[in-house]
């Protein structure tokens, strides 16, 4: 089953790498810093998700292509992400669980 990260070009083992280092609270929590009072306009901005892709890849010691900072970016903003909607929330939370 495809799952829709991967149809944007995103490797599984990324993913659990990711799923992996986000399990330590440290991390967890700088990387919510980053995010504390973004919105859903901020996250249809490409520079601004640029940015933090950018920023959480050295967090986590992810090195990435340009092309795959490229599929991230257009990963986060096709998702239509509305931080102060729940449903989103939930519904990111289970495509990443």
């Amino acid at each position: 089953m495809s799952t829709s990260w991967q149809k944007f070009g995103i490797k599984a083992e990324f993913v659990e790498r990711v799923k992996v280092k986000m399990k330590n609270p440290a991390t967890k929590e700088r990387i919510k810093g980053l995010l504390e009072g973004v919105t859903k306009y901020d996250l249809q901005d490409r520079a601004k998700v640029r940015r933090w892709v950018k920023q959480f890849s050295k967090i986590l010691n992810e090195s990435l292509t340009d092309t795959q900072e490229d599929q991230m970016v257009n990963f986060v903003i096709a998702q239509k992400i509305d931080p102060s909607n729940m449903l989103h929330l939930l519904k990111l939370y289970t495509m990443f669980r």
